[in-house]
C-alpha cells in the first residue's frame, strides 16, 4: 500500500530511468493530489478524518517537492541530454545518474516518513486487516500474471513491454535493436519470481510493524521500510536486483550504440520536452 501511496511522488525521478512512455508528465504531476487518494482507496476504506489528513499532507509534500526537488531534476535531465549529445551513454555514466536518482528518491522518502507514520498509526484494526487482505490479493494477482506462465512466455511479454516503453523515445526499433531487447529479456530469466517473493516479504514486514503501531519502535521501523528497503531484501532478490540493474545499463548502452541519428534526435527532443514541461510548472515559477 505504501508503495502505491507514495510512489507517485517519485515519478519525476523515475520516469527517465524507466523510459516511461508518457507524453504529458507535467499534466500527471499537476494532478498527483487527485491521483494518489484513488490509489490508496484500492487498498482500504479511509474515514473522513484520514482523508482530510492525507489531503493536507499530500499538498504540503507536493509543494515541498516542486520547490526544493524539481530544480535538481532539471539539472539531472540536462546531464542525461549531454550524455546523449556527446555520445557518452556509458556504463559508468549510467551508474552515476542512477546514484543521483536514488539519492533523490531517498530525500523524498525521508520527507514523507513522518506523515506516513501519523497516517498509519491512526488506522483501526479493521483497516489493518483490510490491508493484510489487500496484500494477499496483490501477491496472488501478480503471481498469476508474472509467474504462473511458462518462462518463454514471460520472456516474450517482457520483451514486448520494453519495446513498447522504448518506442516513444527512440521511434521504431531496428531489427538489431529488437534482437538486443530480446537478449536482455532472456538474460533476466526467472527474475519475476524473486521480485514477487521480495515484494511479499516487504509487505509482511509492514504488517508486522503495523501490529506494533502504538509502540515507540513503530516510526524507526517504518523509516527502515521506506528509506532503507534494500536492508530488508531477501538474499535471492538482492542478487536478482544487481543483475537487473547491470542488464538494464548494458541494454541502454548497446541500444544507443545501435541507434541512428534520427533516433538520437528524437530522444533529445523528448528529453527536452520533458524538461520544458517541468520548468513551466507554476509551483516552480512561484
Amino acid at each position: 500500500m505504501l508503495s502505491r501511496l507514495f510512489k507517485p511522488l517519485l515519478i519525476a525521478v523515475a520516469f527517465a530511468l524507466a523510459l516511461a512512455a508518457c507524453s504529458r508528465i507535467d499534466l500527471a504531476y499537476r494532478n498527483l493530489d487527485r491521483l494518489v487518494p484513488w490509489s490508496l482507496g484500492d487498498y482500504l476504506d479511509m474515514n473522513r478524518e484520514q482523508k482530510v489528513l492525507l489531503d493536507e499532507r499530500l499538498k504540503q509534500h507536493l509543494a515541498w517537492h516542486c520547490k526544493t526537488q524539481l530544480p535538481s531534476y532539471l539539472d539531472w535531465l540536462d546531464r542525461v541530454r549531454t550524455m546523449v549529445a556527446e555520445d557518452q551513454v556509458t556504463d559508468q555514466a549510467l551508474q552515476q545518474r542512477t546514484r543521483e536518482a536514488r539519492a533523490a528518491i531517498g530525500r523524498v522518502a525521508e520527507e514523507i516518513t513522518p506523515s506516513a507514520t501519523e497516517l498509519l498509526r491512526g488506522m483501526s484494526d479493521a483497516q489493518v486487516a483490510e490491508m493484510r487482505q489487500a496484500f494477499r490479493d496483490d501477491i496472488s494477482e501478480r503471481q498469476k500474471k508474472y509467474v504462473d506462465t511458462p518462462l518463454p512466455k514471460q520472456i516474450a511479454r517482457r520483451t514486448e513491454r520494453m519495446e513498447k516503453r522504448l518506442t516513444p523515445w527512440l521511434g521504431e526499433l531496428s531489427a538489431a535493436q529488437r534482437l538486443r531487447v530480446q537478449a536482455w529479456s532472456q538474460a533476466l530469466g526467472d527474475q519475476n519470481r524473486q521480485w514477487i517473493a521480495n515484494r511479499a516479504h516487504w509487505q509482511q514486514q509492514l504488517v508486522l510493524a503495523m501490529d506494533q503501531r502504538s509502540d515507540a519502535s513503530f516510526e524507526p521501523r517504518l523509516a527502515q521500510l521506506l528509506q532503507r528497503k534494500e536492508s530488508l531484501w531477501t538474499p535471492a532478490y538482492r542478487m536478482a536486483y544487481q543483475n537487473t540493474e547491470q542488464q538494464a545499463r548494458t541494454l541502454l548502452v548497446d541500444l544507443m550504440q545501435l541507434s541512428t541519428p534520427a533516433q538520437r534526435q528524437l530522444l533529445q527532443q523528448r528529453l527536452g520536452k520533458v524538461r520544458n514541461d517541468f520548468s513551466e510548472l507554476k509551483c516552480l515559477k512561484g
